[in-house]
């Protein structure tokens, strides 16, 4: 009896261990929260106390589904001014359109345009803030435009000596870097620092990168200071919780952004004006394929697309699993256009080139190059470019 009571004891401590072992593995193995930047008040909020605050943000600007702009007004901030990117302050215009000045309605702050005539906000208007704070979504791609008006109010902020104060949060593609560092001559609005298509960087880090290795006009620097993402590094995926701009409405939009952008300089369809834009590519012959959908008018994403009301004939790829730099897509369908419309994909090369930061890209397409040439064409570059980032990152690979 007694040996049956001792054996019946050991029974329930071995498993009360290996339930204990199995709670310690599943509590240690369960990832921490990512706490953005713009989520750590306590952080910052000393920063702007008693300041006249400009804002560069918009509609991701958002501290657990509220808006920056409200909750530093319910904290007593003095907000000054907003100043409003490609999209708009709300994130609901064209890529493109024009930005108007006005008043937020919710707010009553005064919002100044930066993306339209003026890039850069005027001596005058910096002259009545004492810091500009920056909280904008980007997705890790040179010509999204957020990263340029961001180097233009940097560059605005060292000429007046006002204070730049970021607010960091993830790289949904930060897990990549490739594609050809840009080459000056083809510098422009979606192309204005020495970086590949995918940098590997947050927000703060290219801050950090543009003041440290003097890109901003005149060699300025200004005085930045960036508020950390908790418990980020580049390896992990994102989902964000926002959308970044109207034709990138999902994850798997992020993902396929840096590789369909090529088709903004073709007459072909990447779904702008559908429900899955930069999720689909299409044309107007029904040799294509099978899959098909038509352009509409969508107001405050795509008033006007490519082929609007025409069937488009083409790739569904709203389940593929596949990020980075895919040149396969733009390759392939040069290789379609050349057999069925006897002449190149590519009918925008002006435009090819600054979405590529280079020309060898396009020439190397038309020249019918493989993918593993063209990418060769970059490799050199593209080292260089990780030595350097090394000196700016702020989280681990």
């Amino acid at each position: 009896m007694k040996k049956s009571i001792y054996l019946i004891f050991m029974m329930i401590s071995l498993f009360s261990c290996e339930v204990s072992s199995s709670d310690k593995k599943e509590i240690k193995e369960k990832p921490l929260e990512i706490i953005t930047g713009a989520q750590q008040l306590s952080e910052y909020i000393d920063l702007l106390k008693g300041k006249k605050v400009g804002l560069l943000v918009n509609q991701t600007s958002q501290i657990d589904g509220i808006h920056l702009v409200d909750s530093l007004q319910n904290l007593g901030v003095h907000l000054e001014m907003i100043f409003a990117p490609e999209h708009g302050f709300r994130g609901n215009a064209d890529a493109g359109a024009h930005v108007k000045d006005g008043i937020d309605q919710k707010s009553g702050v005064k919002i100044f345009s930066i993306y339209g005539k003026n890039k850069r906000p005027a001596p005058e208007l910096l002259q009545q803030v004492d810091i500009v704070l920056f909280d904008i979504q980007d997705v890790g791609c040179r010509f999204y435009t957020y990263i340029s008006s961001m180097h233009y109010m940097m560059e605005a902020c060292a000429e007046a000596n006002v204070p730049f104060l970021v607010l960091d949060r993830p790289n949904p593609n930060g897990m990549y870097i490739d594609g050809p560092v840009l080459n000056e001559k083809f510098k422009s609005f979606v192309g204005m620092h020495k970086i590949p298509i995918l940098h590997g960087l947050t927000v703060g880090e290219l801050a950090k990168m543009i003041n440290g290795e003097k890109w901003l006009r005149g060699e300025r620097t200004c005085d930045l200071t960036v508020i950390k993402v908790k418990n980020y590094d580049h390896s992990m995926a994102y989902s964000l919780p926002v959308k970044p701009s109207p034709n990138l409405p999902n994850d798997q939009s992020i993902l396929l952004y840096p590789s369909l952008c090529f088709f903004e300089a073709t007459p072909v369809s990447i779904g702008r004006g559908t429900d899955f834009p930069f999720q689909v590519i299409g044309y107007t012959n029904e040799k294509l394929g099978e899959f098909t959908f038509t352009p509409r008018s969508i107001k405050g994403a795509a008033t006007n697309p490519v082929l609007k009301g025409e069937e488009c004939f083409g790739q569904d790829l709203r389940t593929i699993k596949k990020g980075g730099l895919d040149l396969s897509y733009i390759v392939d369908w040069n290789k379609k256009f050349l057999s069925m419309e006897q002449k190149s994909v590519i009918s925008k090369e002006k435009w090819m080139d600054l979405l590529c930061g280079t020309d060898q890209v396009r020439v190397m397409i038309n020249e019918g190059k493989s993918i593993e040439e063209i990418k060769l064409s970059w490799i050199e570059e593209l080292d260089i470019y990780k030595t350097l980032r090394e000196k700016y990152i702020l989280y681990h690979d």
